[in-house]
């Protein structure tokens, strides 16, 4: 049997492996294929591409696109993206400023909770990748503010805690067609943390195409959920691990893997 995963995140965004190291760690794993979908942007993908010529492992050129929703963060994953798409480079050039903005309010707000965190480490923590809450959670624990990165979702920047910003300037609406008009597949990320699962019905008809159901989160009934979900609105199925490296130190490449078929069934769609 051959296998993918196909949510991995590299360097380019809050992952800690470079787009070189994870095409390593997924040959070691024995991996097929996997697809990188950092947060906001391709500039992993060509490296990673590089590093695994000649070897046996497809690297799917994708996407996790942030958008909000009804005071919510959803991710809608893109696959087999066209990397030269002139509109989806252009709104990905926008979102990243997006990022950078929300990072300042973050630190603004943690400064309200007593938090004195200098925007600059966040910086220098996610270099020239996208820069986002883990990156931020990181600068928390490197502060001595905290003694992990979980412990700064839960007590400072989780959905939920005091110096959360949502600020995201995409809709789900524009985030599938911005990956349908450069070619890819738009598949619904995580979709457990959703308040409401009536919205992937929604979602569906405004072109969603996928829904990712085999997720570390993810209880089996919640599997069975899921499945029985894209069998009734016709979505393609997907899973992967959300591999972040050292930052995730239970996740581990392949954690969450599924049977190449489905990978053949995402590129019979692509646009």
């Amino acid at each position: 049997m051959k296998y993918a995963d196909l949510h991995v995140h590299t360097s380019e965004s809050d992952g800690t492996l470079t787009p070189k190291q994870l095409v390593r760690e997924a040959l070691y794993r024995g991996l097929s294929a996997i697809a990188i979908v950092d947060h906001d942007t391709v500039g992993g993908i060509l490296e990673a591409e590089v590093a695994a010529q000649g070897a046996d492992l497809e690297v799917i050129a994708g996407i996790e696109l942030t958008a909000q929703y009804e005071g919510q963060e959803i991710h809608i994953l893109g696959y087999f993206l066209d990397l030269q798409n002139k509109a989806l480079l252009e709104k990905l050039n926008l979102v990243q400023l997006n990022r950078i903005e929300r990072v300042h309010k973050i630190v603004n707000n943690l400064e309200q909770q007593g938090v004195k965190l200098n925007a600059q480490d966040v910086f220098d923590i996610s270099g020239k990748g996208t820069v986002g809450r883990m990156h931020i959670a990181r600068a928390l624990v490197k502060g001595g503010w905290v003694t992990t990165t979980a412990e700064a979702f839960r007590k400072y920047i989780g959905d939920k805690s005091p110096a959360y910003v949502l600020g995201f300037s995409l809709s789900p609406v524009e985030a599938i067609n911005l990956i349908k008009g450069a070619g890819g597949v738009a598949v619904l990320a995580h979709p457990y943390i959703l308040h409401d699962d009536a919205l992937i019905t929604e979602l569906a008809g405004y072109g969603l195409q996928g829904i990712e159901v085999y997720y570390p989160e993810h209880s089996q009934s919640m599997v069975n959920f899921y499945l029985d979900l894209a069998r009734k609105l016709n979505l393609l199925v997907t899973g992967g691990s959300d591999f972040h490296g050292s930052v995730k130190p239970d996740i581990k490449l392949g954690t969450i893997k599924i049977p190449i078929e489905l990978v053949e069934k995402l590129r019979q769609v692509r646009g």
